[in-house]
This record gives C-alpha cells, structure tokens and sequence, in this order.
C-alpha cells in the first residue's frame, strides 16, 4: 500500500477479481452481507467471492484504483451475529470495483444516475445505496450479475 492509506469502518469482499466495499453505520449489516456475499460465491449465485476484511480496513489509490486491505490486527476474522468473531479465508488485498452503502440517507426505488457513482482522487466506482429495511444482497447480486440498461 501506498503513503496514502486510510483506515475506515467498513468490511469488504473480493467478488472475482474486484472488492465489495461495504460501509454504513455500526450495526447496520455489514458483516452480514460480507458473509452473505462469500455464501453466495460458493452457492455459484456470484463469482467466488472470499474475505478481505471484516469491520475495519484500509483503502489506497494505486495505479488509478481504489484498493483495500484488512486491519492487520483483523484480517481473516469476520462476525457472524449470534456465534461470534470467526476466523475464515481471506485475502491481503483487492482493487474495489463496488462501494455498497448501508442504510444510505439517498437510497430510492429509481435513484438518479449520480447516487449510483461514488468520485474521489479522480477515481470512479460504482455505488448502491441501500435504504434502511431494505436486504442488500439482492441489489448487490443484481449489480454484480446484469448490466445498465440505455
């Protein structure tokens, strides 16, 4: 990683080749979809799909994409809700090619076309935000597995 990293409270899935950031508010799901996202890669509903960190990690701009990495204290631990933290695969890092926001404030059933990109430091990405109540791992699949219509 580059002098650029930054630590945020998020977790993240390596889904084929790119990263599934997942961010949103403490208990908002996160490490739920992350281990939903890994189940759906094994059921064959995605691409494989495998940990890259659960609740923390760090994001760095390399070569013109946004890459994450665990916390070093962290990688290979997830939670699952009601067994606690469990130990699982995972990688050191992934390029993200998806930002998934928990409980977004511009989550909508037709949302504009700006809500659906995520820009900083001259990097573009895809974006879902999800509304509160909604099940994300739809959306998610549903992002992963078709393509925009014109």
């Amino acid at each position: 990683m580059n002098a650029g990293t930054a630590s945020i409270h998020a977790s993240a899935v390596r889904v084929g080749n790119h990263a599934v950031l997942i961010r949103g508010p403490s208990g908002s799901g996160k490490s739920r979809l992350a281990f939903d996202l890994i189940l759906a890669g094994r059921a064959g509903q995605i691409p494989p799909a495998v940990l890259v960190g659960d609740d923390r990690v760090h994001l760095a701009t390399r070569g013109g994409e946004m890459w994450v990495s665990p916390a070093p204290r962290l990688a290979g631990l997830i939670e699952i809700r009601g067994l606690g933290i469990r130990a699982c695969d995972h990688v050191s890092e992934a390029p993200i090619g998806l930002i998934v926001d928990l409980m977004a404030a511009d989550a909508a059933r037709l949302p504009p076309r700006d809500a659906l990109r995520w820009r900083e430091n001259g990097i573009e990405l895809p974006r879902i935000p999800v509304g509160q109540g909604y099940e994300p791992l739809p959306l998610v699949v549903a992002a992963l597995t078709t393509t925009e219509s014109s």
